[in-house]
């Protein structure tokens, strides 16, 4: 690796820990390729998700199923290898860890070595403890992700808000209780009531990261194909959109395609 003059050091799971300590808020996105991932590192994004939504953005399936473990292992090291300062967090996919926690460390550990990523992320509550745990005494940081866990498309029926009803709201702070026992460094909340997470990020000493989850929690993560505009269909309540990126891109494939019809594209300075 070459050395870079980077002013900022690294951020590890121990500086997210100071900084929901000292009430700074941590800033994350979704980062699936090397162009992308390091424009977002030269930003000076805290974390970079390596969201299991390429299986949704990238490669254009309905849900975030079929996304493969050696395809979460090929977006992640494309990511590490722009990535300077953020935390890379990767997502074990699909059918890599669930019911069965000697699958799951060998997933883990498969990610962590194949992919030079940081640390993983796992949907799921008191359900995957064991798994948790496993992959912890690898040494491996675990993030946990509750509330609506996209991988349980099929159990919930529907991208709804979770965790409205009392039950699921106490099941929730539970399960949140019990990943930080078990050692998770930091928790996803994702669609669940604004006071519900406020709760949830009083109540365990980890940091809480939220989608969704209103802004009283200790950082935000959104899709960075949603928030620059280039998914031009998804348009939830809680995606605040800071680019048309859809029309601009659009504007010059419009003018690109002109141009070459034309044949003013390329000029007399743009041929050798």
């Amino acid at each position: 690796m070459s050395v870079h003059n980077n002013k900022a050091k690294r951020v590890t799971t121990h500086v997210l820990q100071e900084m929901k300590n000292r009430g700074e808020k941590i800033s994350m996105l979704t980062g699936y390729d090397f162009s992308m991932a390091r424009i977002i590192d030269t930003a000076g994004i805290d974390v970079i998700l390596v969201g299991d939504s390429a299986s949704n953005v990238m490669a254009g399936h309905e849900t975030t199923l079929p996304i493969t473990l050696d395809q979460m292992i090929y977006h992640a090291s494309s990511v590490v290898r722009a990535v300077e300062r953020a935390l890379v967090v990767v997502d074990m996919p699909f059918g890599a860890y669930q019911g069965n926690s000697k699958e799951a460390l060998s997933s883990a550990i498969k990610i962590m070595k194949e992919s030079g990523g940081h640390a993983v992320k796992m949907e799921g509550g008191q359900e995957i403890i064991e798994s948790i745990e496993r992959i912890l005494t690898a040494g491996i940081p675990v993030m946990g992700h509750l509330g609506l866990t996209p991988q349980s498309i099929y159990k919930f029926g529907t991208y709804v808000v979770r965790a409205k009803e009392e039950e699921e709201a106490a099941r929730l702070i539970e399960d949140a209780k019990a990943l930080e026992a078990a050692g998770c460094f930091s928790i996803v909340l994702e669609k669940i009531p604004a006071h519900l997470a406020a709760k949830v990020a009083k109540e365990v000493s980890i940091p809480i990261i939220g989608i969704g989850a209103g802004n009283g929690v200790d950082g935000q993560v959104l899709v960075v194909h949603d928030m620059l505009g280039i998914n031009n269909e998804f348009n939830p309540r809680f995606l605040r959109k800071y680019h048309n990126l859809y029309e601009e891109m659009l504007g010059s494939f419009h003018r690109y395609i002109e141009d070459v019809k034309s044949g003013d594209f390329p000029n007399e300075n743009e041929q050798y």
